[in-house]
């Protein structure tokens, strides 16, 4: 059975779409499950408090679920909007769906640690609910880039015209940046909710130090985001280089190989560093006096996870450029 081209870029939308939501609804999901499950926690060490708890965790599970809006936003777009009948519509839709839903993931996970968080250190410290609620927003907040980064990457692939472009390696290109969004996204969506985790934690234990733990929280957070920011970079190189036509299979997978090089690369990394960021910025508010050489031991141990990333990019630009 063979069908026109009009119902194959309707499957590629369906597809996309389905992709898109799909994946985003794991994140968030996990996320939200956490902030309640040490909601419960905080409730039943101290039930006075249980009013400003369940208000702390419901804003926190509205951040964790700004990642699945971003994918229902896609699928929509997928599912309702008119596509161009051309057989590249088929590559840049399934890559735009795979891209909103996988970029999704961690910013869901990762955005409800420091809700939890906050939940359950409103019942050590009932006295300073608002400062551990800004506390969580602003952690919360810094988690959902990453999943930015997937969104526009994926309105990109939605609303640029690729159709002038020779359709091959063009659709070679939109896969592989899909691929380095999306997948670049999860590591540090994750590994940014640890070291944010570790910034309630450290205010609701001493929140005398919440200004020197609120600055370590940031730039843990900063350093982990990187990967992600690799991650769009090779995406964004993919969609605006101008490739010369391509007459081999080789050479078009070159560059979905850099796609996948670099998102697969960059998840490790954004989660190791942070390990590396939660362990400091979780002991600044127990040292104090220490924040220095705590943050100079951060950055040293985050620079060090951050090498394999780096390696990942190399590959991935020499795949795009030498290949």
């Amino acid at each position: 059975m063979t069908y026109d081209i009009a119902t194959w870029v309707k499957v590629s939308a369906f597809i996309g779409s389905g992709l898109s939501m799909g994946f985003g609804a794991v994140g968030a999901a996990i996320g939200e499950g956490y902030t309640a499950a040490q909601a419960n926690a905080g409730i039943s060490r101290n039930p006075d408090s249980a009013g400003n708890i369940f208000k702390n965790m419901l804003v926190g599970q509205a951040v964790a679920e700004s990642a699945a809006i971003f994918a229902l936003v896609v699928s929509m777009i997928l599912l309702f909007t008119q596509h161009r009948a051309e057989t590249l519509s088929v590559y840049i839709l399934v890559s735009a769906g795979v891209c909103m839903g996988l970029g999704a993931i961690g910013s869901g996970i990762g955005a409800g640690y420091p809700a939890g968080e906050a939940c359950f250190g409103i019942s050590r410290q009932p006295a300073i609910a608002d400062q551990l609620t800004t506390t969580m927003l602003i952690g919360s907040a810094v988690t959902q880039t990453s999943a930015i980064y997937a969104l526009v990457t994926s309105l990109i692939l939605l609303y640029a015209d690729f159709f002038t472009r020779p359709f091959s390696p063009t659709w070679a290109a939109v896969i592989g940046a899909g691929f380095a969004a999306g997948l670049g996204a999860i590591g540090s969506g994750i590994g940014e909710g640890f070291v944010a985790r570790a910034g309630c934690e450290g205010v609701a234990r001493q929140p005398l130090s919440r200004a020197p733990v609120t600055n370590g929280m940031l730039l843990g957070m900063a350093v982990a985001e990187t990967t992600a920011i690799y991650g769009l970079l090779v995406a964004v190189i993919l969609l605006f280089k101008t490739f010369e036509p391509a007459t081999s299979m080789a050479a078009c997978m070159a560059l979905v190989a850099a796609g996948l090089c670099m998102g697969l690369g960059a998840v490790g990394p954004g989660i190791g560093e942070g390990f590396t960021g939660e362990g400091a910025v979780r002991w600044m508010s127990r040292s104090p006096n220490e924040v220095a050489i705590l943050t100079r031991s951060m950055l040293v141990g985050q620079a060090v996870s951050e090498s394999t990333g780096i390696y990942s990019l190399v590959i991935a630009l020499i795949l795009i450029f030498v290949v």
